[in-house]
């Protein structure tokens, strides 16, 4: 592990941020991460502002942050202010962009097998009333999207190549990268959901050559629930006509609707605002920290659990991948996931189950139904590692 005085300095700070640390072992943030107390404060602060002088005028005098919130969360990724769309969530953000293609008859979508079910969803419905072909590349033995099968799929038919970057059941990371090396040489788009990646691995959208990228708050990122966000390349926009529309993502001219010119096409007026800033606040955080030192950190601490896990009797790491996340997955024996779960949440431990209902094709087709998800950050230690280990040991003895 790494244990520099740099790093150790780094995570006390993180720690110190987080006052939940000193009463639970929380390996959950693939689920919902302990927000820091900045990003508490300053929601708080909003809504007590709101409490004195209404949402409104609370909004007015703030509207400066909220525009550095769209500056910030596009250095985030490495995209331009006006390419980010803010939202409720990841979910939200996806549908939006998705939902927003002018589909034909005909067109295919290419995508993998560990692709989330809510995009899944919507993948299949297109397909059912449109007569949009969903097809699933394949994969390598690690798990990982065989780049070759995917070369071999795409031609000009395929309307969109749909990946997830880091799956939610377990530890792969996509080589999104190589991926839309891949796609730009087509006329498909590229839809990235970093729903899981964002806040724990650094992502930049020029690299990806990504058209759109959809993001949660809650996450890695340690934001409020209730946030996310959307980027989308200015260049696709003319392509994109979003399912629903009000006065903020559009006007009135000569009775006819006109659409904003950039991302915020996909925003609808009313939002939490406070949540909006928690986002912001949490974004700003992130970057304090250091994208790169939270990913090494943070993939050094998954791997540090991944190898004791895996020395434990009877306990079976599921992951997959050349290059994986700090989501980590296993099977402990004959011992439902859910009862793990609810034993290990009732000594001060929490973690979460995996269902095989949330990334179907590839839990199905590995013959898992469901596994204890245990995902690290950089506010987690060695130590915690240790402890949880040794409570699911005497969990399961």
């Amino acid at each position: 592990m790494i244990t520099d005085s740099a790093t150790l300095e780094k995570v006390a700070k993180s720690r110190a941020d987080t006052p939940a640390c000193d009463t639970v072992v929380h390996f959950d943030n693939a689920g919902s991460s302990l927000p820091p107390r900045q990003v508490v404060d300053r929601v708080v602060r909003h809504l007590r502002r709101e409490e004195s002088v209404g949402g409104y005028i609370a909004a007015d005098e703030v509207r400066d942050e909220l525009d550095d919130g769209y500056a910030t969360l596009a250095r985030l990724v490495g995209a331009r202010p006006e390419e980010i769309a803010i939202t409720d969530s990841a979910t939200r953000s996806w549908l939006s962009l998705f939902t927003a293609v002018r589909w034909r008859e005909g067109d295919r979508v290419l995508t993998a097998a560990p692709e989330y079910s809510s995009n899944l969803i919507a993948m299949l419905s297109v397909a059912r009333e449109l007569g949009v072909s969903v097809e699933r590349v394949p994969s390598t033995e690690e798990g990982d999207l065989d780049l070759d099968g995917l070369r071999a799929m795409l031609d000009d038919r395929v309307r969109m190549v749909a990946i997830t970057h880091a799956p939610s059941n377990g530890g792969l990371v996509q080589p999104v990268e190589r991926i839309g090396e891949i796609v730009a040489d087509s006329p498909a788009l590229f839809l990235v959901d970093a729903c899981q990646s964002i806040g724990q691995i650094p992502i930049d959208f020029d690299a990806v050559r990504a058209d759109a990228l959809s993001a949660t708050g809650r996450k890695f990122l340690r934001a409020p629930r209730g946030t996310g966000f959307l980027a989308v390349r200015r260049s696709v926009l003319d392509e994109l006509t979003p399912s629903h529309v009000d006065l903020a993502s559009g006007s009135i001219e000569d009775s006819r609707v006109r659409l904003r010119d950039d991302a915020r096409r996909f925003e609808l007026f009313e939002r939490n605002v406070a949540a909006v800033l928690g986002l912001g606040e949490a974004a700003r955080y992130y970057l304090d920290a250091g994208p790169q030192w939270v990913h090494d950190y943070v993939t050094e601490l998954a791997e540090h659990l991944r190898g004791l896990l895996g020395e434990l009797p009877g306990v079976a790491v599921t992951d997959i991948g050349s290059r994986r996340s700090g989501i980590v997955s296993f099977r402990a024996g004959t011992t439902p996931a859910r009862d793990l779960v609810a034993t290990l949440r009732d000594r001060g431990v929490h973690v979460t189950v995996s269902h095989a209902s949330s990334t179907p094709w590839d839990m199905e087709s590995r013959g898992l139904d469901e596994l204890v998800r245990a995902s690290v950050h950089h506010y987690n230690t060695p130590d915690e590692v240790s402890r949880f280990c040794e409570e699911v040991a005497s969990a399961l003895r």
